[in-house]
This record gives C-alpha cells, sequence and structure tokens, in this order.
C-alpha cells in the first residue's frame, strides 16, 4: 500500500509541476496497458508461443522426474522393513539426494524460464518504448502512464493509447 501512495504522490508532484510552470497550457495524460501489447503484437505472440513451448518441456520433464521419485519412495517404504539398517540409511539418502537434485532442477528451470522470458521481451519493450514516445508527440500528449490496476484506476477509452501502439508496432516490424 505504502508504494501505491508514493506512485500516487509522485503522479500528483509531476502534474502539479506541469499545471503550475504552464498555467494557460493544456496538460495531456494517455495511458498504455503495455502487458496488453506485449502480448498482441506478432512478436509477443511468437515469444509466448517459443516460452509456452519450452515451459511445457521442461514441465514434462520435471514431471517424468517426480513421478520417479515419488516410484522409488513407495519402493523405499515397502522394502524398508525387511532392509538391513545399513541398506535403509543408504537407500534413504539416495532418496534424498534426488530430491534435492530434482529441487535444484526445478529452481534452475524456473530461472531460465524467466530469462529466456527477459531476452525475448526486452527488445519488443524498447520498441513499444519508442513508439509510445512518437504516438505521444503527435497526439500531443504531455504524459503516458502504464495502465495497470496499481497505477491508474480510471483514464477515458480515448486516451488509452494500446490499439495504436499494438498496430503501429506490428506494421512497423512486419518482415
Amino acid at each position: 500500500m505504502k508504494i501505491s501512495v508514493e506512485k500516487i504522490g509522485i503522479l500528483s508532484a509531476i502534474v502539479g509541476l506541469s499545471l503550475s510552470g504552464a498555467a494557460s497550457a493544456e496538460v495531456k495524460v494517455a495511458t498504455v496497458d503495455m502487458q496488453r501489447a506485449i502480448q498482441s503484437v506478432a512478436k509477443g505472440k511468437k515469444a509466448k508461443e517459443q516460452l509456452e513451448k519450452e515451459f511445457n518441456a521442461k514441465k514434462k520433464e520435471l514431471q517424468a522426474e517426480e513421478a520417479s521419485i515419488k516410484k522409488m519412495g513407495e519402493e523405499f517404504k515397502k522394502q524398508s522393513l525387511v532392509m538391513s539398517d545399513e541398506a535403509r540409511s543408504k537407500k534413504q539418502a539416495e532418496l534424498q539426494d534426488r530430491i534435492m537434485k530434482f529441487q535444484e532442477l526445478t529452481a534452475k528451470s524456473q530461472v531460465e524460464i524467466q530469462t529466456k522470458e527477459r531476452d525475448l521481451t526486452q527488445p519488443i519493450v524498447g520498441k513499444l518504448r519508442v513508439i509510445i514516445s512518437e504516438l505521444a508527440k503527435k497526439k500531443s500528449y504531455s504524459l503516458v502512464l502504464e495502465k495497470n490496476e496499481n497505477t491508474v484506476l480510471y483514464s477515458e477509452d480515448k486516451d488509452d493509447l494500446t490499439d495504436d501502439l499494438i498496430h503501429s508496432f506490428d506494421q512497423q516490424t512486419k518482415s
């Protein structure tokens, strides 16, 4: 909650300074839903497909390993009553080692997917920012805010540049 209050305070200060510095000039504020823009442009859809493909492959690999570990654990439970203490300890250590490796693999996979997502979306975001700047200048907006639940609670549809942004991005990046 504190962050949202700070953002609102900063926004109020920016708008206040703009109004006081140019009392007669009109301040126009637009919004852009960056998440929707990224997911809607052709390159964003392609990046999402690629990420989903890689995610599903990793998920399948992890599920197979998880099933194997569960099976190993069930077998250990069944056999532990007839095992010697030494054999039981050895088998339990093997099982724990495999569980730890599985957890490490899961964490590594999550980091890889996040890194891949950042690598795929960063160029898209950069290009979107350039287009936002062009659209804002063309339509005489003084300020463009990212529209999401935490920062912009209301804005008029006429001041939402998202559709124009998506259209311009796809036009400029057609290949």
